[in-house]
């Protein structure tokens, strides 16, 4: 949560702290704001039984703190301390001040080169090992609140020009001042600057950043669409651009493949050069042969971390060949899993892009040691799922097991759906299933070569459960999460057109949750005007905590005990939002 340092607001006052708290926040939300009476200070406003409390913290010059106690070498290293230490930070009297849900600034600016709180050091690391000579950026200052620094590299190495911001106006060192960032921006671009040393500093090209906050999709979106005249000529966008960008990238994901080039291992691999990493491919126990094209998939991945403690949540696979239909059931008998997706017809334009693997509805068939019995299936317009009942020959007292397969039907071969609505209804009926069975090892995925569609489902899946775990203030990377789940296997999300879906999918969700949660609050009618959605929906769903309210969609670990009373729909929202586009924001 504390990742981000929006909840620093550079251009209020007390009195407009109060009333944004009061308005978008509720009981533990704060935030904090330069002091208006002690220049330099700051403030932390926190809102507590109804009302708001301001905590004043001073900067020394050495380091900052509430004028007595602890000492920090930072605002964030502060508020981060209190966030984290629940009970530390107290009244006189004792009562204790809980900070507990930061209530968020806008960005200055919605250019893509804004790159919000990252350190000097990464923004560094950015650009000398991306950008070329004149690439630059802007990002919040960390040691100065509320001031910006512009990063540029100047040939191999970057420069780092502080921007002040005073009364609403941007300068560089005292030089001409500015009414924006981008106005800013745009005059050094024209004029260059000269460093002390004699160097001209030039700012030739935006070194985009990827992150958002999930509440600024729609805006992200508005800017990933637009097209330069020089774009339309080449049909280009910000969508093709990010892509590309993440396509370069791939030259650092060279890890080994050696176990799918054996040679006794070569005839199990659906195409001869879609092969598993060695790293996290899944091996299988107690068989003739260990291997199959499968790699473990984990929703947090550092491939320089040598112990993995996380469990994974996915395992992605080819579509089955004729000779690997055992080995799919030996694995998913070996890993307890309970849900099967896949994401392809078994015949598409005439070609077979998975071997069917279950028996028909009401059969049984034995495949090796596993037995398989389809008791039966039921049929919607986007898919069919099928209640499949699994033994194992080898563990003739362990109990039959009750397994699904989700067989998604309306992803088109060599392009994507139409409405990400149908595919959010479907990852809802999955994790709703796999929550159900909290007893169930990995979702396992597949289409046909186990890279396109598996990846985008998993990597929508993952953003999603981000995003209901932290809320809608949480800042997500749609790049940089592919980018992770690519260094697990390699290629997954395969082209531009599924890249942009997955940014489509998540803007759907986060409208459609929206929509949702100002429907219930506008239905509370309870003698008091709620001013947080949020504490609405707690009270609707009676729960204990005022979180997101379940929303159906996310890793199984967040959905355990999910009331379904209310169906979850993604598709016909369309009129809704247009009717509720002039609305003001929902409060975060």
């Amino acid at each position: 949560m504390m990742g981000s340092r929006r909840w620093f607001h550079p251009n209020i006052s007390g009195l407009e702290a109060e009333q944004l708290l009061m308005e978008r926040g509720y009981d533990g939300s704060f935030l904090a704001r330069p002091s208006k009476s002690n220049p330099g200070d700051f403030t932390l406003s926190v809102r507590r039984n109804g009302e708001v409390t301001h905590i004043k913290i001073q900067n020394t010059g050495d380091f900052y703190d509430l004028y007595g106690g602890e000492k920090f070498a930072t605002l964030a290293e502060l508020v981060e301390y209190y966030t984290q230490n629940k009970g530390q930070l107290k009244e006189k009297n004792g009562e204790i001040i809980p900070l507990l849900y930061p209530l968020n600034s806008a960005d200055p600016t919605t250019e893509r080169w804004f790159h919000g709180h990252i350190s000097g050091k990464a923004a560094e690391k950015c650009l000398t090992d991306k950008g070329k000579h004149g690439s630059f950026l802007v990002r919040e200052s960390q040691s100065k609140p509320g001031d910006f620094v512009l990063s540029v590299r100047c040939d191999d190495r970057a420069t780092h020009i502080m921007i002040r911001s005073q009364d609403g106006k941007y300068d560089v060192g005292g030089g001409e001042r500015f009414d924006s960032l981008s106005d800013l921006v745009e005059h050094y671009k024209k004029n260059p600057m000269v460093e002390t040393s004699g160097a001209v500093v030039h700012l030739k090209q935006p070194f985009n950043a990827t992150r958002i906050s999930a509440s600024g999709i729609d805006t992200r979106v508005k800017e990933l669409m637009k097209t330069t005249e020089s774009d339309q000529q080449q049909n280009k966008a910000g969508f093709w651009e990010e892509f590309e960008a993440l396509q370069q990238q791939e030259c650092k994901h060279l890890f080994s493949r050696k176990n799918g080039q054996k040679p006794e291992n070569k005839t199990r691999n659906r195409y001869k050069n879609i092969l598993p990493f060695d790293h996290t491919r899944v091996i299988l126990q107690n068989t003739d042969f260990d291997y199959i094209n499968a790699n473990y998939i984990r929703q947090h991945f550092d491939t320089e971390a040598e112990i993995q403690e996380e469990e994974p949540m996915y395992i992605a696979t080819q579509g089955c060949l004729p000779q690997t239909v055992n080995d799919l059931w030996v694995m998913l008998w070996q890993e307890n899993t309970r849900v099967i997706v896949m994401t392809t017809k078994e015949i598409e334009r005439g070609k077979n892009k998975c071997t069917r693997y279950w028996p028909n509805e009401g059969d049984k068939k034995e495949y090796g040691q596993v037995t398989v019995l389809n008791i039966k299936e039921a049929h919607t317009q986007d898919y069919t799922l099928r209640e499949l009942s699994v033994t194992n020959q080898k563990y003739p007292n362990e109990e039959a097991r009750p397994t699904f397969h989700f067989h998604f039907k309306v992803w088109p071969d060599h392009g994507v759906p139409g409405d990400p609505g149908g595919v959010l209804n479907f990852l809802h009926e999955v994790n709703f299933k796999q929550a159900s069975m909290p007893e169930g090892g990995p979702i396992v995925v597949h289409c046909s070569a186990g890279i396109g569609r598996t990846g985008t489902f998993i990597v929508i899946d993952i953003i999603l459960n981000q995003i209901k775990e932290k809320g809608f203030d949480t800042e997500i990377d749609i790049q940089r999460t592919i980018q992770m789940v690519r260094s697990q296997r390699s290629g997954m999300v395969q082209t531009e057109a599924q890249y942009k879906f997955v940014y489509m999918a998540v803007q759907h969700y986060i409208d459609t949750l929206q929509q949702r949660l100002l429907a219930e609050q506008n239905s509370i009618k309870t003698g008091r005007d709620y001013t947080n959605i949020k504490k609405a929906a707690k009270e609707v769903e009676g729960e204990d905590s005022p979180k997101l309210p379940p929303s159906g969609i996310g890793a199984a670990t967040a959905n355990r005990g999910v009331s379904r009373s209310e169906p979850q729909h993604y598709q016909n929202v369309g009129q809704l939002m247009k009717q509720n586009r002039s609305k003001p924001p929902l409060p975060q």
